[in-house]
């Protein structure tokens, strides 16, 4: 028990560190370019990893599609921020990519066979609702304003849409197959190779490796590197009821500490919108929870 309880508090350590990651990026991708930048503090982070969490072999299953999960959202994630055009705009598909809460209890519903109640019909409305109220800007559910952000740039928010499906379809994967092993390091390493490859191919591009510039580059390698490691080992070994409960106050954290380091202000309507999320992914929660504590 003692183990399980040390588990869960290290993974609840990245929720704080997640929360700053929106923020992060995007000061790296200004600094350095989306996808130099997100390539450079993938290999940071891998190093991070190395030292701190190490590498194991993997179940073969696992190896496959944790992987390709993994890859597939980390590419997600940092592109879809670091294409956003404005700070306003990057903490938007930040909250668009935090509906991965919501979506990780659906999939534990429908592949996972986890019980549940009537509250995920409201849940689940509750956090599509409020990630409509976030995308309408200062009005709130205003549909027309909505598809106008949307069409501004559809490839950062079709990327963090699809980046919340994957990290969800990860997390139900993982507990099943990983058979308690830790492949986070070697999952970076890949994010890394892949986005260097994809950096070489665009014929490169230039950056500023300013001391800012590089002050960023460590703090988002090191919230992204130790907060992926702290949460693997806490889906693994802890209590994944509690981390999931906790993490959906992550985007209301992490708007806040983007905001501060983007120096965007939001406005109420985008604060409510937020409260929705975690509202909706609450209630997703407290539907398994309740009929398990039954």
């Amino acid at each position: 028990m003692k183990d399980r309880n040390k588990a869960t508090l290290i993974g609840l350590t990245a929720v704080l560190l997640w929360s700053a990651i929106v923020g992060l990026i995007r000061q790296v991708s200004v600094h350095l370019g989306p996808t130099g930048g997100a390539a450079l503090m993938y290999s940071v982070a891998s190093v991070f990893l190395l030292l701190s969490v190490g590498h194991a072999r993997l179940p073969r299953r696992y190896l496959a599609w944790g992987s390709l999960l993994f890859v597939t959202y980390e590419l997600c994630l940092s592109l879809s921020i670091g294409y956003a055009d404005t700070a306003r705009q990057a903490i938007e598909v930040g909250m668009v990519n935090y509906l991965w809460p919501t979506f990780t209890i659906v999939a534990s519903i429908l592949f996972n066979r986890q019980k549940t109640n009537f509250l995920i019909v409201p849940g689940f409305a509750l956090s599509i609702v409020g990630i409509c109220w976030v995308l309408g800007g200062a009005q709130g559910v205003d549909l027309p304003g909505m598809l106008r952000n949307v069409r501004a740039n559809p490839l950062s928010y079709g990327l963090a849409f699809a980046g919340a499906v994957i990290w969800a379809a990860y997390c139900t994967v993982t507990a099943r197959i990983a058979e308690g092993k830790n492949g986070v390091t070697l999952f970076f390493i890949l994010v890394a190779a892949t986005l260097w490859g994809k950096y070489l191919l665009e014929g490169g591009g230039p950056m500023d490796f300013s001391l800012e510039a590089v002050v960023y580059l460590l703090l988002a390698a090191g919230a992204m590197g130790f907060g992926y490691g702290a949460w693997n080992v806490g889906i693994l070994h802890g209590n994944v009821t509690v981390l999931a409960g906790a993490s959906y106050f992550i985007p209301v954290l992490s708007a806040a500490l983007s905001a501060l380091l983007l120096r965007a202000p939001l406005s109420l309507a985008f604060w409510q919108g937020a409260a929705m999320v975690c509202g909706g992914a609450i209630l997703c929660w407290l539907a398994t929870r309740t009929n398990r504590t039954r």
